[in-house]
């Protein structure tokens, strides 16, 4: 049997339990001198501070708060005076947030949730440094065993004597994400978890819109590569999906969007033919000619290959698309015979002179083809699907860094492309690549990349869920993701309903707190009210396998994101 005795020292006695609701306690202390800080085992407890941890005893359990609310009983107000408050003694009253409930005599173990309540009259003590890190530690473990790997975070907000060190199963095995407005403190988290990560062997990968993390690249295991660059790596068009070159194009809806899905058909069926003398068909520059030719040649060809050429992926020859178009606009019947396509038709020609101009424009557009590599090779080397693959298999590398910043804003480019790395890791997650090697996603700015649909004036056309897809489906795949964003009112809510872990710098809009209030189950209004106080690298803990909140003071990370302020000269 275990003495609880070394979890309720007499000397960091403070109080009684006055009054016991299903949502907090009150608190009496019965001198103010039990307040003041003291010194106990070369640890300085400063127990008349809110926000402090308190621990209360009890029969079998005992159990964790935080002093929420301190005051004095009216008749001691009425008293007050500057003299009084040096020379005598007040009784205060606090009102304290029940957050966990420990069982002294099992301390590996930790209950999730409240079952049982302290009786009026239980002790109140200060909370040691060694109970808050000894249960912390543990949050995450299965059945009493050990939980692998650990993240050292920092320490606690109001005790800088408490290192905060928790599992990182814990931290991302159910999705992790990490908001606050700007200036909170998101990037130094991010930089942290990453170091973590590196430090434990784990590979990761991240999506930095800005550049910001660029710094990362000084450290020998990681690997940075910079999209939208001239003779750097690139995300070929080919791995894009149909609804991704529709948005690139914006076709309008009644002559335009048909006669793209037919070019788009038409090209496929040229790349089946690769190789081969196709009878009755008439290929010219790599385009497919419809004018006069025979239809049923070319519908053999497309029923032996329907399962490529009906495939969502555009493997066709993007440069010559523009003319493909062209040649589409014919007559689907000849007047003198059905059986083949007829003559040009001039108000479809007219009709698709924008469509063709486009497309003209966005393959010879350098900073387009500096992306999507529209004059290079799905093999290269450089490009980004084998860059990925490449990086998973060696083993001397831990952080892949996917820099977008100077990828362009125009067109949505971002969104698709963002979206597309997701597809791509998605795609790889299903085939149970990282089932054995488990990877974290890291998306900084995720508020950028995660909107429900892509949409302009012609269509609202494309629905961007590779994110949404991960996060409800691929923590069983070992595909785990953590999202960086200041806004995660803009998180689409199925997104965010998977995510498990948060780390919550400070937040002062009404709509983003309530966000997270209604997307973790264990925040509450309590917690909420300390979030426009956090100060610049501090930060609330919450999650499905933190039973209780914990606030932290992040740790500065040994290699610093270049996030600082421009100033004024």
């Amino acid at each position: 049997m275990t003495d609880s005795s070394k979890y309720f020292p007499a000397e960091q006695f403070i109080g009684y339990v006055l009054e016991v609701t299903p949502q907090y306690i009150k608190v009496h202390f019965p001198s103010s001198v039990l307040l003041k800080h003291f010194v106990y085992q070369g640890q300085v407890f400063n127990p008349g501070l809110v926000g402090n941890y308190v621990t209360i005893e009890g029969e079998s359990l005992g159990f964790i708060g935080r002093i929420m609310e301190l005051n004095l009983p009216e008749k001691e107000r009425i008293e007050l005076n500057e003299k009084s408050f040096h020379s005598e003694d007040f009784h205060p009253v606090g009102k304290v947030e029940l957050l966990l409930a420990i069982n002294y005599f099992r301390p590996n173990e930790v209950n999730k949730g409240l079952d049982s309540y302290p009786n009026i009259g239980s002790k109140v003590y200060s909370c040691s440094s060694d109970l808050m890190q000894t249960y912390v530690r543990n949050f995450g473990a299965v059945d009493g065993q050990g939980t692998g790997h650990f993240v050292d975070l920092g320490t606690l907000s109001n005790d800088r004597n408490t290192r905060i060190t928790v599992s990182q199963q814990a931290l991302f095995s159910r999705h992790c994400a990490i908001v606050g407005t700007t200036g909170g403190g998101k990037s130094w988290t991010v930089a942290k978890l990453i170091e973590a990560l590196e430090g434990n062997g784990t590979k990761a990968i991240l999506i930095d819109p800005t550049g910001e993390y660029k710094t990362l690249e000084s450290c020998s295991t990681t690997r940075g590569i910079s999209i939208g660059i001239q003779n750097s790596s690139f995300f070929h068009y080919s791995n894009l999906s149909i609804a991704d070159i529709f948005t690139l194009l914006r076709p309008s809806g009644q002559v335009q969007q048909p006669k793209l899905i037919d070019a788009i058909r038409s090209l496929k069926i040229v790349e089946s033919t690769k190789g081969i003398a196709p009878l009755g068909v008439l290929i010219k520059d790599g385009q497919l000619v419809k004018n006069g030719q025979l239809k049923s040649a070319v519908s053999a060809i497309y029923k032996k290959n329907i399962q490529s050429i009906e495939s969502n992926f555009a493997n066709f020859d993007i440069l010559k698309l523009a003319n493909q178009i062209e040649e589409e606009c014919v007559y689907e019947n000849d007047f003198k015979n059905p059986n083949i396509w007829g003559a040009r038709a001039d108000s479809h020609y007219s009709n698709c002179i924008s469509l063709t101009l486009r497309a003209n424009n966005l393959t010879s557009n350098l900073a387009f083809d500096s992306i999507f590599g529209f004059t290079k090779t799905k093999a290269d080397p450089l490009e980004l699907c084998n860059v990925i693959n490449d990086f998973l298999v060696d083993p001397q590398l831990r952080i892949l860094r996917i820099g977008f910043e100077k990828v362009s804003f125009d067109f949505q480019v971002r969104e698709l492309l963002a979206n597309s790395i997701g597809r791509f890791l998605l795609g790889q997650a299903r085939t149970d690549k990282f089932k054995d090697n488990p990877i974290v996603l890291f998306v900084d700015e995720a508020h950028q990349f995660l909107k429900k649909n892509v949409h302009d004036e012609y269509f609202e056309q494309v629905e961007l869920n590779s994110f949404d897809l991960i996060a409800k489906e691929c923590r069983k795949y070992g595909l785990f993701l953590c999202l960086a964003t200041q806004m995660p009112k803009d998180i689409p809510i199925g997104t965010l309903s998977q995510i498990g872990t948060f780390i919550v710098h400070r937040l002062i809009n009404h709509f983003d707190k309530e966000t997270i209030l209604n997307a973790c189950s264990s925040a509450n209004r309590s917690v909420l009210s300390f979030l426009p106080m956090l100060g610049e690298g501090e930060a609330i803990l919450l999650g499905v396998e933190f039973p209780m909140p914990i606030s932290i003071k992040i740790d500065k990370p040994i290699i610093t994101p270049n996030s600082n302020t421009p100033r004024f000269v």
